[in-house]
C-alpha cells in the first residue's frame, strides 16, 4: 500500500520555490500567465514526486510575496512536511521568518531546509548562512532538521534533498482513515462535459465515488461523480492525500476556496468560537480586547473580533484563552489549528486551536469557563468529551449533535462514551432517538425537583401537589419536557413522587389543616352540599366563609383534588353528590326516553337555566350526552 504524504513548500519571494519543485517533480506549478510575466508565483501549484518504496508526496508551491500570505496560508493546512527554502545569496527574509511562524502556529510535524542558489555564493559565504539558518531555527519545529545546499541550475544536492525527504516522509505515521471526512476546498475549476471539480488536502476519514456530500457553511447537495488522486481515477480518497472531485450539478459560482466539503449533517456553521491563542513575540504591539483580526483556518479568511477570556489584553509572547466572534460562518471543528493576521497592516500576529465552535457567550475573567476551556485543551479524549456533555447543562446531546460538539467520528465517539456510561459520568436516556447526558446534570435536575416539591409543600401545605409545567419552570435551568418526564418518571418508579391529576408531590407529603381550616372546610363543602343543584357563585362562598379568600380558595382546591367538588365551568362547583345524582337522574331519564330538551332537564332537577345549561355543556363535554338540535340523547360512541 503507497503512504502518501503532503509536502508544502514556505519561504521569501524569489528564493527559488518553484524551480525547486521543477526540479525535484518536473511539474512547473505556475500556471498563470501573470505568474510567467513575473516570474512569482500568485497561486497555489500542486505537483506529484514518486519515490522509491512507494511512496507518494504531494507538493503545495505557495506564494512568498508579503501581499499573498493569505495565498500561502490557504495553501499550508494539512501539510504534513515543510520545505523551508531560503537562497543562499540573500539569506533569512521577512517572509522566511513569517513562513516559520506560520508553520509553528499549525504545528506542522517535521520539516527540512533547502539553501537554494548555492551556485551563486562561494563555500565559505555558504558555511555563513547555513550557521546563521541553524541559530534562527533554535526553538522551532525545524530545530535540527537537515539544511542542504542546492542548485537547479547545476543540481547539486537536489540527490541528497530527495532522500531527506524520503527519510522524513518515511518516519511519519499514516493518517487514519477514521474521522469526520472533511476537505477544506482550495481550487475550484471546470471540466467541459463533468462540470464543477474541486481540489483540497483531504484532512481526514474518506470518500467514494457515489457519496453525496454537502459544501459547508452553505446547504448546498450532490453525489461525487468522479475522484482524482495524483492525476489517477481512483474509486476512494483517504486522509493525506491530495485529491480532487468532481461534483455534477453544482455550478462554479456555489463554491469557492474556504468551503469545506464533507458529508452531509457531518459538520455545523459557526459565528462563535472559543480557543487557546499566543501572539507571537514579533508582534509590534499587545492585542487589545475586541480587536478586528484576520482569521484563517483551513483554506478560509474571515474577519474577526476577539475577546481575551484572561485579561483586557494580550501581551508578545502571551499565551491565552479566547472567545472569538466571525463575521462570516465557517465550518470547523475542536482541534483545529488557526493562524491569525492583523486586520491594518496584513502581517501574522499568532495563532492556536480551536476549543470548542458552538460555545456560548463568555464574559472575561469567569473562573468556571476557564476550568472548563483547560480542560478542552488539556484533558484526554474521554475527558474532553464529559465536558461536552456537562456544558450542556439540562440538554442531553444526540450522537450527531456529540460528533459535532466533540469533532470525533461515531465508532470513536461511542467508545469514549460507553467509557464514560461504565464509569458512571453519564448516562443514556432513549427518546425518539438515543440521547446521553452528563450524570452531575441528571442527578442535579433530580435534586432540583425534590427540594422545589419540599418547599412548595412547605409553604403551601394546603396543596397537594405542583403543576408540573409550574415545576419544571422552577428549576435552573428548565430542562426540556422529554428530559424532565424522564426525570419525574425515574422518581416515581423509586417511590419519591406521586403524579397524578397533572399534579406532583413528594409521596410522604399529606395535606396539613389547623383546627380553624378544618371547620372552614367543613363550612365549604356543606355550603355545596346543602345547595344541592343550585351552587351559588364560588365568589360569594369565599367571602361567606369570613376567612382571607386566597387561603379559602385554597381550601375549596383541596376539596377539587379530594373529588368531593367538581368544576362543571368556570367558578360554578357542585358537591359530588348532587353531581352524581344529576347524572344518575339524566340517565335514568334518557333510558326511558331517547331525548331531553332543556326544560324537561330543568323540570327533572328542579332548577333554572343558570345551572341547567352549564350541567348540560358539562355533559356534553364529558361525553355523557349529546346534543342534537336543542335536545339531548346519551352519548353512544356508534353514534
Amino acid at each position: 500500500m503507497r503512504k502518501h504524504v503532503i509536502l508544502g513548500t514556505a519561504g521569501h519571494v524569489d528564493h527559488g520555490k518553484t524551480a525547486l519543485v521543477k526540479a525535484l517533480t518536473g511539474v512547473d506549478t505556475d500556471r498563470l500567465k501573470e505568474e510567467k510575466e513575473r516570474g512569482i508565483s500568485i497561486e497555489l501549484g500542486f505537483a506529484n514526486l514518486f519515490l522509491l518504496g512507494d511512496l507518494e508526496i504531494g507538493i503545495v508551491d505557495v506564494p512568498g510575496h508579503e501581499r499573498f500570505v493569505k495565498t500561502m496560508l490557504a495553501g499550508v493546512g494539512g501539510i504534513d512536511l515543510a520545505l523551508l527554502v531560503i537562497a543562499a545569496d540573500e539569506g533569512i527574509m521577512p517572509q522566511t521568518r513569517e513562513h516559520l511562524d506560520i508553520c509553528q502556529l499549525l504545528r506542522i510535524k517535521k520539516g527540512l531546509v533547502a539553501l537554494t542558489k548555492s551556485d551563486l555564493v562561494d563555500e565559505e559565504w555558504l558555511r555563513m548562512v547555513k550557521g546563521e539558518v541553524e541559530e534562527f531555527l533554535k526553538g522551532t519545529l525545524l530545530e535540527g532538521c537537515p539544511i542542504i545546499p542546492c542548485s537547479v541550475v547545476t543540481g547539486a544536492g537536489l540527490a541528497e534533498l530527495t532522500a531527506a525527504i524520503a527519510t522524513l516522509a518515511s518516519s511519519l505515521e499514516e493518517k487514519p482513515m477514521t474521522g469526520i471526512f472533511r476537505l477544506p476546498i482550495d481550487r475550484v475549476f471546470t471540466i467541459k462535459g463533468f462540470g464543477t471539480v474541486v481540489t483540497g488536502t483531504l484532512l481526514s476519514g474518506c470518500i467514494r465515488v457515489g457519496e453525496e456530500v454537502q459544501v459547508y457553511p452553505g446547504s448546498i447537495s450532490t453525489k461525487v461523480r468522479r475522484i482524482q488522486v495524483h492525476n489517477h481515477f481512483v474509486e476512494k480518497a483517504r486522509a493525506g492525500q491530495r485529491t480532487a472531485i468532481n461534483l455534477p450539478n453544482i455550478e462554479l459560482n456555489q463554491v469557492s476556496r474556504g468551503d469545506v466539503l464533507s458529508l452531509p449533517g457531518q459538520l455545523q456553521s459557526t459565528l462563535l468560537l472559543d480557543a487557546r491563542f499566543l501572539l507571537l513575540k514579533s508582534s509590534p504591539r499587545p492585542l487589545k480586547a475586541r480587536s478586528r483580526v484576520r482569521f484563517h483556518a483551513g483554506t478560509s479568511e474571515i474577519f474577526a473580533r476577539i475577546l481575551p477570556l484572561e485579561s483586557e489584553e494580550i501581551a508578545p509572547g502571551e499565551e491565552t484563552f479566547v472567545q472569538m466572534k466571525l463575521e462570516a460562518p465557517a465550518a470547523l471543528l475542536p482541534g483545529d489549528r488557526f493562524v491569525l493576521r492583523s486586520y491594518s497592516p496584513a502581517m501574522t500576529i499568532g495563532g492556536g486551536q480551536i476549543l470548542d465552535t458552538h460555545p456560548v457567550r463568555h464574559r472575561s475573567r469567569q473562573a468556571k469557563t476557564l476550568e472548563a476551556l483547560r480542560l478542552l485543551l488539556e484533558g484526554n479524549a474521554t475527558q474532553r468529551l464529559e465536558e461536552v456533555l456537562r456544558s450542556s447543562a439540562a440538554r442531553p446531546l444526540s450522537l450527531s449533535t456529540l460528533i459535532l460538539a466533540a469533532g470525533m467520528d461515531r465508532d470513536t465517539l461511542l467508545t469514549h462514551l460507553q467509557a464514560l456510561i461504565q464509569g458512571g459520568k453519564a448516562i443514556a436516556l432513549k427518546e425518539r432517538e438515543e440521547v446521553y447526558l452528563h450524570l452531575q446534570t441528571y442527578e442535579r435536575i433530580r435534586e432540583q425537583i425534590l427540594q422545589q416539591l419540599a418547599l412548595f409543600h412547605q409553604q403551601e401545605t394546603l396543596k397537594e401537589g405542583m403543576m408540573q409545567e409550574d415545576l419544571r419552570g422552577r428549576l435552573a435551568p428548565p430542562p426540556g419536557m422529554a428530559l424532565f418526564q424522564k426525570v419525574i418518571g425515574h422518581l416515581k418508579e423509586e417511590g419519591k413522587i406521586v403524579a397524578e391529576k397533572g399534579r406532583i408531590r413528594l409521596t410522604s407529603h399529606r395535606p396539613r389543616l389547623g383546627e380553624e381550616e378544618e371547620k372552614t372546610k367543613l363550612a365549604l363543602e356543606r355550603t355545596y352540599q346543602k345547595a344541592g343543584f343550585q351552587p351559588p357563585p364560588l365568589p360569594e362562598v369565599l367571602q361567606g366563609t369570613g376567612k382571607d379568600e386566597k387561603r379559602a380558595f385554597d381550601l375549596v382546591r383541596l376539596l377539587m383534588d379530594e373529588g368531593t367538588l367538581i368544576r362543571v365551568k368556570g367558578d360554578l362547583l357542585f358537591h359530588r353528590e348532587s353531581y352524581e345524582k344529576a347524572q344518575e337522574m339524566i340517565v335514568g331519564r334518557l333510558g326511558q326516553n331517547p331525548t331531553l330538551s332543556v326544560s324537561q332537564f330543568k323540570e327533572l332537577l328542579g332548577i333554572s337555566r343558570k345551572w341547567a345549561i352549564p350541567l348540560l355543556e358539562h355533559f356534553d363535554e364529558i361525553k355523557l350526552t349529546r346534543r342534537v338540535g336543542d335536545d339531548r340523547t346519551l352519548y353512544s360512541r356508534k353514534g
